[in-house]
């Protein structure tokens, strides 16, 4: 558990300098302690799926348990943590603002009271109707719909996590919420072990793995929110959904899971494209899209979920400059760590695909395959890593309008490519396909911002592109010694029989090559935003020597 206390961001007026300064050093340091958890959340991802792969195979159940997690995971993703946070942030940060307590507790217990009815309507649906949804993915139907029915009130269980970490994002609290999907993955990994003597196959010990660990993710965040000093409870339904606050976030909800919907129909119909491109295909992107999960849920995952309840208190304070300030430190930050990552991983991509994938089935085929796809998406990282940063800039004013146009319009763009290029370009194709539409979806973004005309954000954007220029070109340029040692390193060490020594050696030594050469450059021209960025860090390790 975190001991973060709240901080009350809800004071009116305009920020000093200096306060804005803090302020902004203090969300450098709560996306760093964020990314922290979420590496740590992702790593055990990996284990995760290992545990799984030990426990299932390839075989009747895994295809069973898969598609049994899928549908409930798929409503979380939609109704859960995304619309959640983006639509009652900004309005529970209002409610904070005008500090009217007997205000604020009517509103969450609005809140809980609508979601548990809500929530437990469409899981009691699910679970009857478990059956009838599971016929259309084509497994084994009495075993999926019986795993179904056991996970389905996973998605009620973290529904009830996301709303306690809507509030405690909204005080500036984010320890607790980056460390309850560590807890379930743990429950997932050990769970199964420990109750899988007692089901009737492994498969249902994971499905008990998944709710405990739903459970675990709300259990653990319930202290800090009472620390807060906020109680809540139920209320009568027709009071609930009278509220105003609630109507404000039902306002906010629809167009996102209207947009939400459109991002997962977007994955469902370019797996159907890949599918049907060639044996491999399928599996290879999504293994690249992993890995980019990867790199997104550290850097730019973090940020967007720490920067909306500053941009939300902004907002309501009408302090545009630091609305504007925070968005581009942010933007700027974000860059800084994705268009390195992204040249790079383009260079290095095939040892870092071999290094965690190869093994067993995983053979020379499926690296190319892999690597392929990899190198296309990452041409859209910094991309994806820009709009999760810049949406909730418009969710902080409640405007779920423009980013869910922007995600219709990119998905339509992608759509479209993808039927163009699956059959004659495969995975390849496809992953660039997703890169080009992203870059769309940022272009719409960057058209709004500026139509917004508030005062500094056209020049603003103008920096931020200019310094994506510098990025770019500082990177390309630690690149070519990164590439002509790459050769060598190959020659040297690539045939050994360790994947640690062929791909990993080189591997390390061609990323500290990068970093220099970077950093150097980065240096030379005293880089405020790696400045700021650095400052951060020593001065946090500096007060963990000290303690």
């Amino acid at each position: 558990m975190s001991d973060e206390m709240p901080r009350d961001d809800t004071t009116s007026g305009n920020a000093s300098p200096g306060e804005m300064k803090h302020n902004e050093a203090q969300m450098l340091r709560d996306a760093g302690k964020l990314s922290v958890l979420t590496m740590i959340s992702r790593v055990l991802g990996l284990v995760r799926e290992m545990t799984k792969a030990s426990f299932l195979g390839t075989g009747a159940l895994s295809d069973a348990f898969t598609v049994a997690f899928t549908i409930p995971n798929f409503m979380r993703r939609l109704f859960a943590e995304g619309s959640i946070s983006v639509a009652f942030i900004p309005t529970f940060k209002g409610y904070l603002h005008d500090a009217d307590d007997k205000a604020t507790r009517e509103f969450l217990s609005a809140s809980i009271t609508v979601l548990t009815l809500a929530v437990g309507a469409v899981v009691a649906a699910g679970m009857a109707a478990s059956p009838w949804i599971v016929r259309a993915f084509g497994s084994e139907p009495v075993e999926t719909a019986i795993l179904t029915r056991m996970m389905f009130p996973f998605l009620g269980l973290v529904s009830i996590a996301a709303l306690l970490q809507g509030i405690l994002n909204s005080y500036g609290v984010f320890s607790p919420s980056g460390f309850a999907p560590i807890l379930f993955n743990l429950c997932f990994i050990f769970v199964p072990q420990i109750v899988s003597r007692f089901t009737a196959n492994p498969a249902r010990a994971m499905a008990i793995g998944v709710v405990v660990g739903g459970f675990a993710q709300a259990i653990c965040q319930l202290p800090a929110v009472l620390r807060t000093g906020r109680r809540f409870g139920f209320i009568s339904p027709g009071r609930a959904f009278r509220n105003p606050g609630m109507r404000k976030v039902f306002a906010l909800i629809a167009p996102t899971v209207f947009g939400m919907a459109a991002y997962q129909i977007n994955d469902l119909v370019s797996t159907a494209f890949a599918s049907r491109a060639g044996q491999g295909t399928a599996s290879s992107l999504q293994y690249s899209l992993r890995l980019q999960e990867l790199i997104l849920g550290v850097f730019a995952v973090s940020a967007g979920t720490v920067l909306l309840p500053a941009l939300s208190d902004a907002v309501r304070r009408g302090d545009w400059g630091k609305y504007v300030s925070s968005l581009g430190r942010s933007v700027r930050s974000i860059l800084l760590a994705t268009i390195p990552v992204a040249v790079f991983s383009m260079i290095a991509g095939r040892e870092i695909v071999i290094l965690l994938f190869r093994k067993g089935g995983f053979g020379e085929e499926s690296v190319n395959l892999t690597t392929q796809a990899f190198f296309w998406h990452q041409t859209g990282l910094a991309f994806i890593a820009f709009n999760r940063i810049v949406a909730p800039a418009f969710y902080a004013k409640s405007d779920s309008k423009t980013p869910t146009l922007a995600g219709i319009v990119s998905f339509a763009v992608n759509i479209v490519l993808v039927a163009l290029v699956a059959t004659p370009l495969k995975g390849a194709g496809i992953a660039a396909a997703l890169s080009l539409s992203a870059a769309v979806n940022s272009a719409i973004l960057i058209y709004f911002l500026l139509r917004t005309k508030l005062d500094g954000m056209s020049r603003e954007l103008t920096g931020i592109g200019r310094y994506a220029l510098r990025l770019t070109a500082f990177s390309l340029v630690a690149a070519i010694p990164t590439y002509f040692l790459r050769t060598s390193l190959l020659a040297a060490f690539g045939t050994a029989d360790s994947r640690l020594i062929s791909a990993g050696l080189p591997l390390l030594l061609m990323g500290l090559v990068f970093a220099t050469v970077g950093i150097g450059l980065l240096a030379a021209v005293r880089d405020p935003t790696a400045v700021m960025v650095g400052g951060a860090l020593f001065r946090r390790l500096g007060r963990r020597r000290r303690h």
